[in-house]
């Protein structure tokens, strides 16, 4: 019987270490639940020792899996610093590259672009990853982020495509009447979840009250751009997703204070990557995203 950890073997073990439950490290694997619970009993089996602490509130490693878990991370970051590098090397405009955005991004702004981009590099295949959550370029989750950002990591590169500009919408219908307008403060509204990473808008909604009016809370974009279509009530949103819908009314002005820069990122390991290139220069064309932000 062999006993030798392979790659798979540590990879399992630190996806249940960071994701701290068998579901969420099947769900992030793209596995299932008795997929992983028996890989881990296999990996396990092998050592002859217990790597995790079957609590009610999820996995944590023991002594063993600790162990076991460093060496898994310093695997990884091996193995995805190598990627980078010899990705590095590719000469030729084809192949994959992953880019990682937001729900409302791809829906309203991007995907006719990837349309056309299909048109300019046929031989290029996009695989579009959605996410409200900020993607580690670092460890390979994407090659490419298209991304609100305040301040990007200093560790990556890239270029400002625009700025995203905020204004409070309605349901249409709901306020095209002549007669007294209620105050905001009076309105149902629909916020952010507390898990979506939108820490301006979590400070302004608090700063002037709007949380106590929440109704429903979305964590997602396009999320709370279908509730208020729906009439459950008002919100802060782009005004690239959300002005060009009739079915909603603006209840503002742009929001200066709410405004985020939208920027085009990558590693400086993937930059002369071919591919990888082509599909920068491609967004990074004149005006081409920030005419859509409009």
């Amino acid at each position: 019987m062999n006993n030798m950890l392979d790659w798979n073997d540590y990879k399992v073990a630190l996806q249940i270490a960071e994701a701290g439950s068998l579901s969420k490290a099947a769900q992030m694997a793209g596995s299932s639940h008795p997929t992983m619970f028996r890989r881990i009993n296999a990996v396990e089996a092998k050592l002859g020792v217990r790597l995790f602490d079957r609590l009610r509130t999820g996995y944590r490693p023991t002594a063993a899996g600790e162990e076991v878990v460093t060496v898994a991370r310093q695997i990884a970051e091996l193995t995805t610093e190598t990627e980078r590098r010899v990705g590095g090397r590719d000469l030729r405009p084809s192949g994959t590259v992953r880019v990682a955005t937001t729900d409302a991004l791809l829906f309203a702004v991007l995907t006719p672009m990837i349309a056309q981009f299909r048109q300019v590099e046929p031989e290029i295949t996009l695989e579009v990853v959605v996410s409200n959550e900020i993607s580690d370029l670092s460890l390979r989750e994407a090659d490419i982020a298209i991304r609100p950002a305040r301040a990007p990591e200093l560790h990556l590169i890239g270029r400002k495509l625009g700025v995203i500009r905020q204004a409070i919408y309605g349901k249409q219908s709901d306020h095209q009447n002549n007669g007294i307008r209620r105050e905001l403060s009076e309105m149902p509204w629909v916020g952010p979840d507390r898990s979506m990473p939108y820490p301006e808008l979590h400070a302004w909604m608090a700063k002037n009250g709007y949380d106590d009016r929440c109704v429903c809370r979305m964590n997602t974009l396009l999320g709370m751009h279908a509730a208020v279509r729906s009439g459950v009530g008002i919100a802060v949103l782009p005004t690239y997703l959300a002005e060009a819908d009739p079915e909603l009314a603006c209840l503002s002005g742009s929001m200066d204070e709410l405004s985020v820069d939208l920027w085009l990122l990558t590693h400086p390991d993937l930059r002369n990557t071919a591919r990888v290139r082509a599909v920068l220069d491609y967004f990074a064309g004149p005006d081409l995203i920030a005419t859509r932000l409009k």
